[in-house]
């Protein structure tokens, strides 16, 4: 088996989905938020750890594994779940990502074969291609593998985009050709920028392809809220209701709210550790910096309502002074504290799904998240 999508319940009153994603490696409900685990480990976290934040499905990253340690390296240690001792599913993203942002000359780097990069470890010459990305991830052996698309960045103009859809589009039935993997699931990738002509003409044409699942990419580049969220509508409008549905890369909370509300299953970003390492935590009332003064003798948790390891044992002015004072447990900390909001988050909006009340639930939840933080 690959992967199976078993729609449970659509809410009433929006497009927002219920379900379970049954995987080789088990199956877990969604809407879902996945940790990043970029080199095979999620910054600072141990496999105990993510479990007991109850994360399921989590993200390695594709280039990085590509460098060090090598996928041959890790084929030969039995597979990216066996190397990193993680027995519950992994998603490889393409690499694309990473390669578009270190392209000197992102439109020249280009060509119809593939894009041309410097390593950012020791400045080698590197090319990727949609082949080589789905032959690294089928030795990597992750459920869920992903496309090569371009990556455009935002804004560019309709007519690079809809040059850029074409080329997606191309490397996407390259890579489907020599995706080899028989226990490997492979999505495709929708684009078309804020054009929702080409997003639909991406999705349409994508979707006959009869990939195991689907992503929304594109969005969270730059583009202001109303605009993502349009670019979201348009990119799920026509992707099939018996397919999982993927947002790249987006992990602010009122971010998550809006694509569940759109009909998404399953995010992923590296905002959770990236933040706590600057001492920043979420909360019910909005984002807080433990940097700041006002925490130093604050005995109380990070978040009165949150179950995480963090918040039931330790007070913000403990974590602030390891903070202040660079001590790497108060990143862990907060990390964990992070990940578990986030996953806390999408378990709370499936059952505001199967109750019919997401709105109800995006409401309440905006006015205590947004209110603290506009004082």
């Amino acid at each position: 088996m690959k992967i199976r999508y078993n729609l449970l319940k659509t809410e009433k009153n929006t497009q927002a989905r219920f379900g379970t994603i049954q995987t080789n490696h088990g199956t877990y409900e969604t809407p879902m938020f996945m940790p990043v685990g970029t080199r095979a480990t999620v910054k600072s976290l141990s496999k105990e750890e993510l479990k007991d934040e109850h994360a399921g499905i989590i993200l390695s990253n594709t280039y990085h594994l590509w460098l060090r340690p090598g996928p041959d390296v890790i084929k030969n240690c039995g597979g990216l779940h066996k190397f990193m001792s993680w027995d519950q599913p992994i998603l490889t993203d393409s690499g694309g990502f990473q390669v578009f942002s270190l392209a000197k000359n992102k439109r020249k780097d280009i060509t119809e074969e593939g894009v041309h990069f410097k390593s950012h470890i020791d400045g080698q010459n590197l090319f990727l291609t949609p082949e080589k990305s789905i032959e690294i991830q089928n030795k990597l052996d992750s459920d869920i593998a992903m496309s090569f698309d371009e990556c455009p960045p935002y804004p560019v103009t309709y007519e690079y985009m809809k040059k850029s859809v074409e080329r997606t589009l191309r490397w996407a039935k390259r890579g489907k050709k020599v995706h080899n993997n028989p226990n490997q699931a492979l999505f495709g990738i929708v684009q078309g920028g804020e054009f929702t002509d080409l997003r639909e003409y991406s999705c349409k044409e994508t979707v006959k392809l009869d990939f195991d699942g689907y992503s929304i990419g594109g969005t969270s580049v730059g583009e202001d809220k109303p605009t993502m969220y349009k670019m979201v509508e348009d990119g799920i409008r026509y992707l099939p209701k018996d397919k999982v549905r993927y947002l790249m890369g987006v992990g602010d909370p009122i971010d998550i709210i809006e694509g569940v509300i759109r009909g998404v299953d399953i995010f992923d970003c590296v905002l959770p550790t990236r933040i706590a390492r600057h001492g920043q935590a979420f909360t019910r009332g909005g984002k807080i910096n433990l940097n700041n003064a006002k925490y130093k003798e604050d005995l109380n948790p990070i978040d009165n309502s949150c179950d995480c390891y963090t918040c039931k044992n330790y007070s913000k002015a403990y974590i602030r002074h390891l903070i202040t004072t660079g001590e790497t447990l108060g990143g862990r900390l907060l990390s964990i504290h992070n990940i578990r909001f986030l996953i806390k988050l999408t378990e709370e909006l499936r059952e505001a799904i199967k109750n019919d009340n997401i709105l109800e639930y995006r409401k309440e939840f905006l006015t205590k998240y947004e209110g603290k933080q506009k004082k």
